[in-house]
This record gives C-alpha cells, sequence and structure tokens, in this order.
C-alpha cells in the first residue's frame, strides 16, 4: 500500500519512525512551509534522512497541490497532527482516501486547542479520534476512538506526551490496518453532542483571582507549558506553572503565605499554592526564589 504522511512536529516525526520501522511503503511525506528564524521541522529532518521525497506547498486549495497529489498514486493519506484545512478533492485523491488524528473525543471539543480545553474545564476523560476528515473542521466519520483519563494533577503537557502523543502514535497504525483489511469503520459523528473551541491563547490564560480556586487550577494545569497561566504582581505580567490546590482561604487575590519553595494566593473557596513561575522576558524559576527576589510578601494583592 502506497501511503503519503502529511503532518508536522514530533508527532508527524513519530508517526512516520512506526511506519518505516514496520517497512510500510511511503512514497511522499507532506509539512508545513520552512518558517524563517524557526527550528526545522522533525517530520522533514527524518523525511530527508531516510531518502524521502519532502513537499511543503503554501495552499491545498491551488491545482498545483492537488496534481502534487495525484502524482504520488497514493492509496492512502496519513494526517498527523494537521491544523490546515484541506480541500474535499485533495483528501479523496488516494484511492482509499485520507484519515486523520484528533487529540479529543470527537465530536467533542473541535478545533485546534483540544487538549488544553478538557483540562480547563474540569473534565475527567478525553481521548483521541481517527477520523475521515471533510472540509469541515474536525468533521467527518469516526474510524477509531480511545479514551484516557485526566488525572486530579495532569497539566496539559503531562497529558499529552504520556498519554495522547503515544497512543495517538498506536492507534494511527491499527487505523491503517484496518484500513489494509477492508474492514475500517465510518462512524458517523453526533453533531448534536459537538463542542468548538478556538486556540487557547493568551488572554484565555489570565487568572481572575475572584474565581473558585478549583476552575483556577484547572487553568493552570491546563495551560502548562502552553500558552502560559498568567497574572499581574505589581503590574508585571508573571506566568504560573506548577501548582497546587489548598482548601484555606482568604480575600481572593491576597498572598496568604511565603514559603522557602512557593507562595499561596487566595481564591473564591480555596487557594493556589504556586510552585513555579516565569516572570515576563525570564526563565522559569522556583517561586519561592522569585517571591524573595522581588520581595513579595503576606497581604499582598495579584491581579488587575
Amino acid at each position: 500500500m502506497r501511503i503519503v504522511v502529511h503532518g508536522q512536529q514530533a508527532f508527524g516525526k513519530a508517526v512516520l519512525e512506526r511506519l518505516l520501522e514496520r517497512h510500510e511503503n511511503v512514497v511522499g511525506v507532506f509539512c508545513a512551509p520552512d518558517r524563517e528564524g524557526r527550528p526545522t521541522d522533525p517530520l522533514k529532518e527524518l523525511a530527508l534522512e531516510r531518502g524521502l521525497p519532502v513537499h511543503q506547498p503554501t495552499s491545498w486549495k491551488t491545482d498545483e497541490a492537488f496534481e502534487l497529489m495525484r502524482s504520488l498514486d497514493p492509496d492512502l493519506c496519513v494526517m498527523a497532527y494537521v491544523t490546515l484545512l484541506v480541500p474535499q478533492r485533495v483528501l479523496d485523491a488516494p484511492k482509499l482516501g485520507t484519515i486523520q488524528y484528533h487529540p479529543s473525543l470527537l465530536p467533542k471539543h473541535r478545533g485546534p486547542s483540544s487538549i488544553n480545553w478538557p483540562i480547563i474545564q474540569g473534565e475527567t476523560k478525553t481521548g483521541i479520534t481517527i477520523f475521515w476528515p471533510d472540509e469541515a473542521l474536525d468533521e467527518g466519520p469516526i474510524l477509531l476512538q480511545k479514551e484516557v483519563a485526566i488525572g486530579p494533577h495532569d497539566t496539559l503537557g503531562s497529558l499529552y506526551f504520556d498519554h495522547l502523543f503515544p497512543m495517538g502514535v498506536d492507534a494511527m497504525v491499527e487505523a491503517i490496518d484496518l484500513v489494509r483489511a477492508g474492514n475500517a469503520p465510518r462512524m458517523a459523528q453526533d453533531d448534536s453532542q459537538a463542542t468548538y473551541e478556538s486556540w487557547c491563547r493568551k488572554a484565555d490564560a489570565q487568572i481572575d483571582w475572584q474565581r473558585p480556586a478549583a476552575e483556577i487550577y484547572n487553568l493552570i494545569r491546563g495551560t502548562d507549558p502552553q500558552p502560559g497561566a498568567w497574572t499581574l504582581i505589581d503590574g508585571d505580567e508573571v506566568q504560573i506553572y506548577d501548582s497546587a490546590p489548598s482548601q484555606q482561604s482568604a480575600a481572593p487575590g491576597t498572598v496568604m503565605a511565603v514559603a522557602d519553595d512557593s507562595f499561596q494566593v487566595a481564591a473564591q473557596g480555596g487557594s493556589i499554592v504556586v510552585k513555579r513561575v516565569r516572570p515576563k522576558g525570564g526563565k522559569k524559576i522556583d517561586a519561592g526564589a522569585f517571591a524573595r527576589e522581588i520581595g513579595l510578601g503576606q497581604g499582598t494583592r495579584l491581579g488587575a
């Protein structure tokens, strides 16, 4: 079976590595165009290292891009973490179609930040979906899904790298085998259950200390490491990473205590023990050391 891999970054590289280990017939690799000042995409590096043809179209909407896909005469296109919308004629160009990885249990959390939002919203499970994409965003029939629990202390980073990443690579290989065997399901998504969120951006990650402590804790871990939850301390932006919830409370936004390795900030119905921060323009540092460096003391008010 002639396979085209379309993806990016570490996940795309991992999928390609697995396919090559299995001696799959990969006839081409597609990835995003190079960006000045940015490192080379790891997927591109691996493909070139293995002597595979690499293509980086700036758009899939052109006749040239469509003809390029057709010229490879693929049986299947494997989309490994692709954020571009691809026209239907390109998706249908391979004889057996195109399959795509998405890190949520579709139709929930359609959109580009589908790992952040379940954590931020306090959900206790998520998963991955391999589906047959169409021109709409994260729509199309489902081929297979895998569930994973969101632990009470999982962050964006731990959930992805410890669970959704390796699970997704395995699921992509499983999906390819189902397609090859001719018994890959096409289960329609239930649009009545669909949710959509856009990018989780800096504005979404600002901490409002008037909110319940549990919500603030979910926001911190759901944006760790990107885009990073943040607050204002004496008018300066400070990002908060490692943290823990506490039942102790006081006036929301008030620093309750400063310890050797942390400081504690009150919220509604509880508080947050801050363990690691990054001042604007600086590096991540121990929260206790940061507090001593700026003279942060008990009673200081955080936020706007």
